[in-house]
């Protein structure tokens, strides 16, 4: 039973990693030219990016309805490979129940065999069994160490694989990916902050959990659809979500505030130079950091009490319109003197989400 977890466990391992999650076509454009206006275009793979696709920087490719890129696995989570990675999150932790299982048992069957009982102490004596004079299996002092640890491994992986499969069984079963879950999120939050009144329905999400998770597990294990075009629910089309990403994109635009570099920025991920405060707060995320030289500019977007995530503004036709995007520390820069949209003064910082 245990090679038969081991089986199944490095099969869908293998299936995330060398199936992919299917990658947009390079140069694909919607059937109908007039949806272009709904899509946001990719320069790196010189395509449109199609409903629930986004470009990984990682693999350096538009990926069809990404969830996540996962480094254990050295790809995306998406389209095609979610069935496999999820089943790969499930059976990690089944199989290590099991193994913990046969640790405890064995580690309790030869103590057992191993103690004596005395009026006044318990004597364990690893050398051998005083019930069984003749063991199947030697089991010294080294061997029970080698238990102890491997049970400890197995009972932390289950842990940990298991919260992440009850993380991506709720965005299954809502139809949903982890970065449309923020979309999601973001949208909310547009949606409060500007005082609109619209409402935004998560277009994707057929209302029944079941066909939900048809959508991914299927007995062929292909996925439903292209991974191009979605069935929608009720009041929705196709670019619902489109739309509201480009909305989010643009309020980024108006949110957003220009920065002059005052010092130089090696784009290490902990600088020694900039301080102590600045070295231990160091973003704990997979976004990269961007070099910054004196008297450069940035669009920043966000940022924490320590570092600030931006774009810089390069020129476009020199640079071949490829984007530098990163964190970088506040110390290193100033706020100039006037916004970067509007070139009106800054009367202090814009309203923070």
């Amino acid at each position: 039973m245990l090679l038969n977890w081991t089986v199944m466990i490095l099969y869908n391992y293998f299936s995330a990693m060398f199936v992919g999650p299917g990658y947009v076509p390079l140069g694909w454009t919607p059937e109908k030219s007039q949806d272009c206006m709904y899509l946001q275009y990719c320069k790196v793979c010189q395509s449109y990016k199609a409903p629930r696709s986004h470009h990984c920087r990682k693999c350096n490719r538009c990926v069809m309805k990404m969830d996540h890129h996962c480094p254990w696995i050295n790809n995306c989570c998406g389209y095609q490979n979610h069935a496999s990675f999820t089943l790969f999150l499930l059976l990690a932790p089944l199989g290590c129940i099991h193994a913990s299982f046969i640790f405890v048992m064995t580690m309790y069957t030869q103590l057992y065999n191993r103690i004596s009982f005395g009026w006044s102490s318990v004597k364990i004596d690893m050398s051998a069994a005083k019930r069984d004079p003749r063991p199947i299996i030697p089991f010294g002092l080294s061997a029970f160490a080698a238990s102890l640890f491997a049970l400890g491994l197995a009972l932390g992986t289950t842990i940990a694989v298991g919260m992440l499969f009850i993380i991506q069984m709720k965005v299954i079963l809502t139809n949903k990916t982890s970065i449309e879950s923020w979309i999601e999120e973001k949208a909310k939050d547009r949606i409060q902050y500007y005082q609109t009144g619209e409402t935004f329905i998560f277009p994707y999400d057929t209302g029944s959990k079941w066909k939900n998770f048809k959508q991914v597990f299927t007995w062929s294990g292909i996925p439903e659809g292209d991974g191009l075009d979605w069935p929608v629910r009720d009041g929705c089309h196709q670019y619902t979500l489109t739309i509201e990403q480009l909305k989010q994109k643009a309020d980024k635009r108006v949110r957003s505030v220009r920065y002059r570099a005052m010092e130089d920025y090696s784009g290490v991920c902990c600088p020694v130079t900039k301080g102590v405060k600045t070295f231990f707060t160091t973003p704990c995320t997979e976004e990269p950091r961007i070099a910054l030289s004196k008297g450069d500019l940035i669009l920043a977007t966000r940022g924490l009490k320590h570092w600030m995530y931006g774009e810089k503004i390069l020129d476009s036709a020199a640079d071949g319109g490829i984007r530098e995007r990163g964190w970088f520390p506040r110390k290193c820069v100033e706020k100039c003197q006037y916004d970067s949209e509007t070139d009106q003064p800054v009367d202090g910082e814009k309203k923070n989400r």
